[in-house]
């Protein structure tokens, strides 16, 4: 595949799906159910920074356990921009972060924390923590505390990140769950970001697990419908909708503006494999061919 470079990626009216898609994968590849060797996941994320699909590609994330791997690989020549997940709550925090602004070869861009039930905790962290110019979630959960966590959240460093799967089938939340943190965060004017489970484009029924995977399609369509003034009910509509045809003229008619705008609030979500999720948008023509490299 032909490589992409700041110069030779084009402007909105060239590339109409830069607002659709601009950073909207994490790459999560050292997460389950992926589990990436990181001595594998380094170097796939290089290339991915190479490839046309670029642009469409965020930060690489690494979990607090997974940092001392990722320190042996730092390359100075290739500075990596990484993203810290820290599952083990807000004391995990700042040894991690010094760990990584004192590597040569590794750029923060953001760190995750999980909240477990102590937000506050969480966003005192990363008010300590957070170096300027860098974004901060705070994981919040699914259920009957979701307002009040997000109310914490209000006004902080911190911005929201929600689990849309996982391993087990209790991880991912139906689609009234769901269209209930898309709205609470659109009526508070928060950004956002989700993990794990959003696999494919289209809401789908896992043949071997069973599990119910949310379409990252349906998600953003959700959301655009949440800037647009639509209350949960017609949010969860959505996001239950698995006919692809349906999706694809929908997104198809999202003009630059409400691209944008939808964007603006669902920030991006991390994926173990960048390759399905692409592979998906290219598929339901999303994304068109690659285009080649500009001499």
């Amino acid at each position: 595949m032909s490589a992409n470079t700041d110069e030779n990626s084009g402007t909105d009216a060239e590339r109409p799906e830069l607002p659709l898609f601009a950073g909207l994968w994490d790459d999560a590849a050292l997460f389950p159910p992926g589990n990436a060797p990181m001595a594998e996941a380094v170097p796939a994320h290089r290339v991915y920074r190479t490839e046309w699909f670029a642009d469409f590609v965020r930060h690489f994330l690494v979990g607090v356990a997974h940092l001392p791997d990722l320190v042996a690989l730092a390359d100075p020549e290739a500075p990596l921009r990484v993203v810290l997940v820290a599952p083990g709550g807000p004391a995990t925090v700042g040894p991690a972060v010094r760990t990584i602004l004192d590597t040569p070869g590794l750029l923060l861009e953001g760190i995750e924390v999980a909240g477990d039930g102590e937000i506050g905790k969480a966003v005192a962290a990363l008010h300590e923590h957070l170096p300027e110019m860098t974004a901060g979630y705070v994981e919040v959960l699914k259920g009957a505390g979701l307002d009040a966590d997000l109310d914490n959240l209000a006004g902080t460093y911190g911005r929201p990140k929600f689990r849309t799967g996982g391993t087990a089938a209790h991880a991912f939340p139906n689609e009234v769950e769901l269209a209930a943190f898309v709205h609470a965060c659109r009526v508070r004017e928060m950004p956002f970001k989700v993990t794990a489970g959003l696999h494919n484009a289209v809401r789908h029924t896992d043949p071997t697990t069973g599990f119910e995977h949310h379409g990252y399609l349906n998600l953003m369509l959700a959301t655009h419908h949440a800037v647009a003034g639509a209350e949960p009910d017609a949010l969860a509509d959505v996001l239950a909708t698995r006919d692809s045809a349906e999706l694809t003229r929908m997104a198809h008619g999202l003009s630059v503006p409400e691209r944008t705008r939808l964007r603006g609030y669902l920030t991006s979500y991390g994926t173990c494999s960048v390759a399905e999720p692409l592979q998906d948008a290219l598929t339901l023509g999303l994304l068109g061919e690659p285009p080649h490299r500009r001499d």
